[in-house]
């Protein structure tokens, strides 16, 4: 139970790319010998039939694709979560969330497209099961997919949060999300609509703009530092020494702003991007 002495947070995040170096399907795809080329030339062919929920294109790919969906079962999926490479200190992010912060509380949550066997696999021991939500197949005996419950992607993921909002009892200003990409942007806009906070982690122009806040770092440690400032208020050396408890000293810490413009030839008129504030 949260102290009611405490304020009390949803913090959500995506996985792909967020909390990993590397994507799902690309892993999977090695597992199974397909090239890179292979796989996005498949993606890219599901992406483009605009049935398919971005950021949704592998599970559709397992559930349709002749390939994918003769040699994958459930078992691959979990063994796919082994070979992920997580981002370092995942579970010191959320032990800091769940009790390092002087009045405040963050329920930590996982909200992905990715197969939640994958994320379930790849989180085990840092992240509990019932705070990750995936997309979820119907399985026949024999392991192989048989059909899809739920793709958490796009809009799925906003109706995802909109439950635990109701859940949880928490208001729609103290949600945070956190994303890399495109599959990111709905739920991002949602969030920024109803005075949430959004956190971007990488520099894809159309979520860094969205974002609130940018953080860019190899660790995950850092998605943290916009979250004690804005949220909770603290000043730099009051971060620099909760990270310096974790065996972390801040080598780097610049704040720019970013401009991205485009030209054009005279006569039309030149497009530029809204400066998108990265930490």
């Amino acid at each position: 139970m949260v102290s009611k002495h405490r304020k009390h947070y949803l913090f959500a995040s995506d996985f792909d790319q967020t909390l990993t170096f590397n994507d799902t399907g690309y892993v999977l795809s090695e597992m199974l010998g397909i090239s890179v080329e292979e796989f996005e030339r498949k993606a890219e062919g599901m992406a483009k039939l605009n049935l398919v929920q971005q950021g949704a294109e592998l599970s559709y790919l397992l559930l349709h694709d002749p390939e994918f969906r003769s040699r994958v079962r459930r078992d691959d999926l979990f063994e796919v979560g082994k070979r992920i490479r997580l981002k370092e200190n995942i579970k010191q992010i959320y032990e800091i969330l769940d009790r390092r912060i002087d009045g405040f509380h963050f329920d930590f949550y996982v909200i992905s497209a990715s197969p939640v066997e994958v994320i379930q696999s790849a989180l085990e021991g840092i992240v509990p099961e019932d705070h990750i939500f995936g997309t979820e197949f119907k399985y026949k005996a024999s392991g192989e997919i048989e059909s899809l419950v739920r793709a958490t992607a796009g809009y799925g993921k906003v109706t995802r949060l909109d439950q635990l909002e109701e859940q949880l009892g928490i208001p729609a200003d103290h949600i945070v999300y956190v994303g890399d990409g495109n599959s990111d942007i709905h739920v991002m806009l949602h969030v920024n609509r109803r005075d949430g906070f959004t956190i971007a982690v990488s520099e894809s122009k159309l979520v860094a703009q969205i974002a609130k806040r940018t953080v860019l770092s190899d660790n995950a440690l850092p998605t943290l530092v916009p979250i004690l400032e804005e949220i909770a208020g603290w000043q730099r050396p009051q971060i620099r020494q909760l990270f310096e408890s974790y065996g972390f000293l801040i080598q780097g810490w610049d704040r720019v702003q970013t401009d991205w413009v485009t030209l054009r030839p005279s006569g039309v008129v030149a497009e530029k991007v809204s400066a998108a504030e990265v930490k």
